[in-house]
């Protein structure tokens, strides 16, 4: 297991650099934007991680509640994977915002600014900052129903933040991927992309991994302090 973990790493590791070789001496520049359009590279990437690892998260907080009292162990096997994947892309969330902030202060000559994408974005880091919050500060089985479904409610902000740009005028600037004639990167830009993208992606898989075996830990290690205690009353 351990031969793998550091295969993963290496091979992570040689994507990521790949990626960033490409995406800086290899594809060319925008035509409109320039090197600076070299972000995007990086940008769209997190969004994506963020993306996936908050579907993992709701797949297995719907998973938790529909077999929580019928299957304990898997359930708390799911609990501790959606517990991981929060953690991801929240981190992953947070990297985007960050990037679109420098990417909008190059390009408008602003950090922020509090339209519908910018705004949605924010409320979406704000609930699973939240959920993180009731994950640490809740003691109990009702702790984990409660961020099951606090993640259900979260997940329902992902469309609109998807949409956003469609449905409202905002200062993001139209959808780059599938939104209509005109749209999308050229084909030399791509390779900078799929690489940045597995990458990011591989990188987000192997931190979940370390959070899921560390969590799956935690919660043998209290159980078992729960039986002893049990035991001595």
């Amino acid at each position: 297991m351990k031969v793998f973990r550091w295969l993963w790493v290496i091979a992570t590791l040689a994507v990521l650099a790949n990626g960033y070789r490409v995406a800086m001496y290899v594809v060319p520049a925008d035509a409109d934007q320039g090197n600076l359009s070299r972000i995007l590279y990086y940008h769209v990437p997190t969004w994506c991680g963020m993306a996936i690892f908050f579907t993992v998260n709701l797949i297995c907080s719907l998973v938790y509640l529909a077999i929580r009292n019928r299957n304990p162990e898997r359930a708390m096997k799911t609990d501790a994977l959606a517990l991981a994947s929060a953690e991801m892309g929240v981190v992953y969330c947070l990297i985007g915002m960050a990037t679109g902030s420098i990417w909008g202060k190059a390009a408008w000559g602003i950090w922020w600014t509090w339209d519908a994408r910018l705004t949605t974005t924010l409320v979406l880091w704000l609930i699973y900052v939240a959920y993180l919050l009731v994950r640490r500060f809740i003691t109990g089985p009702e702790m984990r129903v409660m961020a099951a479904v606090i993640a259900i409610f979260g997940f329902a902000d992902i469309p609109i933040v998807y949409m956003s740009t469609r449905w409202w005028r905002t200062q993001h600037p139209a959808p780059v991927f599938f939104g209509g004639p005109n749209t999308g990167l050229a084909p030399s830009m791509m390779p900078a992309l799929w690489w940045n993208l597995a990458g990011w992606v591989a990188w987000g898989v192997f931190v979940v991994a370390l959070r899921y075996a560390a969590e799956r830990r935690q919660q043998i290690a209290d159980q078992q302090a729960a039986a002893v205690a049990l035991e001595a009353a």
